[in-house]
């Protein structure tokens, strides 16, 4: 059976990684409430930030599994005492809310910002399931378990089922006592159509700290 995961270790050029971390810690709180709701477009055109800068160096890595007409990216800043993602399947996610259709992304991937306590990404074909905490699958012992390192790139099927340890590696249920430095990655989802209502960054005021 094929690995549900390809993993690349020093994916982006370094001062190039070494940029975006730059730019992405100078952004402090800046929408942290809301950092999973707030996402991008990016059709592969001229970069106007540094987190495409860095995704027109990762395409090389993706290109050949299919047409991508460009990828939906967004930050991801969490404590993995206190992680608040499901596991879940990517998706259109207005398209969903809207009309109850689900479209996947051709292929989804995080890159990897810095380490943390904890807080693998773990990736499954099996479906998330309502009935256990953060709808965790009910097998466990075939989880695909991704450990954050400071450039690190994981690319996997837009249709599989993923989502964040806690800071013991377990299946997150409550808050966890202590502080623990914060777990920062970038998602990106690549798309065959751009999904619906996603803004490019350009067209925002938002994390104005990551512009070129």
């Amino acid at each position: 059976m094929e690995p549900l995961v390809q993993l690349t270790d020093g994916a982006l050029p370094e001062p190039l990684f070494r940029r975006l971390l730059r730019r992405v810690g100078a952004l402090g709180t800046e929408r942290l409430r809301n950092t999973y709701q707030t996402t991008f477009w990016y059709d592969f055109g001229e970069p106007t930030n540094v987190v495409e800068e860095a995704i027109l160096a990762l395409h090389p890595r993706v290109v050949g599994r299919r047409r991508i007409a460009g990828v939906e990216w967004w930050l991801s800043r969490m404590s993995t005492t206190d992680v608040r993602v499901d596991f879940h399947q990517d998706r259109d996610e207005k398209l969903a809310l809207r009309t109850g259709k689900l479209v996947h992304p051709r292929l989804s991937s995080v890159l990897f910002l810095n380490r943390a306590r904890g807080g693998a990404l773990a990736v499954t074909r099996q479906p998330p399931d309502p009935d256990n905490p953060s709808l965790a699958p009910r097998r466990l012992d075939d989880l695909t378990l991704v450990a954050p390192r400071p450039n690190r790139f994981v690319l996997f099927d837009g249709k599989l089922t993923h989502g964040v340890l806690d800071a013991n590696n377990q299946i997150p249920d409550g808050r966890l006592p202590g502080h623990v430095r914060q777990r920062r990655t970038i998602p990106l989802n690549w798309w065959t159509s751009r999904p619906t209502d996603v803004p490019t960054w350009a067209e925002t005021g938002i994390y104005r700290a990551l512009g070129v």
